[in-house]
């Protein structure tokens, strides 16, 4: 099995080589790899058995996967602390520099003798573990996370939208940072990251970069797919969320609720005056929405390009599915000598802009029309369709993938609202 591994791999590598100079049409999978600074793609190609990369969102760490051939021996164990850098594409299009990695766990086993290499972002310093005592008052998320950026050695950059959020009182009690941005992310419905030297902080919601322009809007096919793995959870067993603070001037617990009805879902964590407590149940509302419905889209040819916080319309795959944007979360990489560079997406359903302002919903469940958001397929920009009387609406999650899309969702939706009242 080793060795039919070997050679195709090293058939692939030729195959690359006689494209580079015209006599193959059809791209093949290239990969560049460095150790410390020296390129060792050439060297491992013959043994490379598989490559996996797993880009992350949020702040747990990146990985870099490398299984390696060791039939006759001469493999060295690369000591831990090596830096790896990647490099990932395609002959008809250039590498896509995939960032760095330390390697820190590495497992030799046969027979036949393989070694397996693993190294995490070389950005998240050993810093970000150490468990810490600090306290921040009458202060702002920006001043936060720029303290944390500072003492780990990284550039601050966080969205205009976040580093004015105010923040009354903030306790690290034997908290490491890591596990500080964490919390900071699920409060401030936000995504903490830290990539090429710096720590980003950006809304949860996607498909913005730290300065606010619009990322890539991607659209896939269903010729770009190989899998697709679709999935409709029903959230609407909770009508919102309630977190519990204290009062200042009494030692009553008090309430905090984003969404409304009778059946919520209570925050564990109580917060320290009403502003926090109200954040983070907001927060939260919007990441049941988003889970409404989630995807796992596989393509069978990879884009390297494709990073998390990306938004997407998929297209030809189902009507539900091509009905709504999405948004990117974790992007796995995968180079086997058997299936070739193939790329795994995970994607959950993308919320319009304008729910995130919405804290509660006070209408009781007697809505007076239907209000739905969608994305301009020409501008990019999020419109609205209407339907009924607007003082109550009741608001549609999802973002439509069209004005088609939110039209039918939007009289689908009044047409049982009208059922129910007769």
């Amino acid at each position: 099995m080793i060795e039919a591994a070997i050679s195709a791999v090293t058939g692939a590598i030729r195959q690359a080589g006689r494209r580079l100079i015209g006599d193959n049409d059809y791209p093949v999978a290239l990969y560049r790899i460095t150790v410390d600074g020296q390129d060792i793609a050439q060297l491992i190609s013959p043994r490379l058995i598989s490559l996996g990369l797993t880009d992350n969102r949020g702040i747990e760490a990146d990985t870099l996967d490398l299984s390696l051939s060791d039939h006759d021996g001469l493999l060295a164990i690369p000591p831990k602390g090596a830096v790896l850098r990647l490099w990932l594409g395609w002959s008809d299009s250039g590498l896509v520099d995939k960032g760095s990695y330390t390697v820190d766990e590495t497992e030799h086993s046969g027979a036949p003798d393989v070694l397996n290499i693993r190294a995490r972002s070389a950005d998240l310093r050993k810093g970000f573990k150490v468990k810490r005592e600090t306290s921040w008052s009458d202060t702002t998320l920006g001043a936060v996370l720029q303290t944390i950026a500072s003492r780990n050695q990284l550039t601050a950059k966080i969205a205009e939208a976040l580093a004015a959020l105010p923040i009354l009182q903030l306790d690290q009690a034997n908290e490491s940072d890591a596990n500080l941005l964490t919390r900071l992310g699920e409060d401030f419905d936000a995504v903490a990251t830290v990539k090429a030297g710096c720590l980003l902080c950006m809304p949860a919601s996607g498909g913005k970069s730290v300065s606010g322009a619009n990322l890539p809007h991607i659209t896939l096919t269903r010729a770009d797919g190989d899998q697709h793995r679709y999935l409709q959870a029903d959230r609407d067993s909770y009508d919102g969320v309630r977190a519990y603070f204290y009062d200042v001037n009494s030692a009553k617990k008090q309430e905090a609720i984003a969404g409304g009805g009778a059946n919520l879902k209570d925050l564990r964590h109580s917060y320290s005056d009403q502003q926090s407590a109200l954040r983070a149940a907001r927060a939260e509302w919007q990441r049941l929405q988003r889970g409404s419905a989630t995807l796992s889209y596989t393509l069978a040819k990879a884009r390297p390009e494709l990073i998390p916080e990306l938004t997407y319309t998929l297209a030809g795959v189902k009507g539900e599915i091509d009905a709504i944007i999405w948004h990117g979360g974790n992007v796995q990489h995968s180079l086997t000598a058997d299936a070739g560079y193939t790329m795994s997406l995970e994607l959950q359903s993308q919320l319009p802009e304008d729910n995130l302002d919405e804290l509660a919903d006070t209408s009781g469940g007697n809505y007076s029309g239907v209000l739905a958001w969608y994305r301009d397929e020409k501008t990019g920009t999020e419109k609205r369709l209407t339907a009924g009387e607007q003082s109550t609406p009741k608001r549609l999650h999802h973002l439509y993938s069209s004005k088609a899309s939110a039209q039918r969702a939007v009289d689908r939706e009044w047409k049982k609202m009208q059922e129910n009242q007769q």
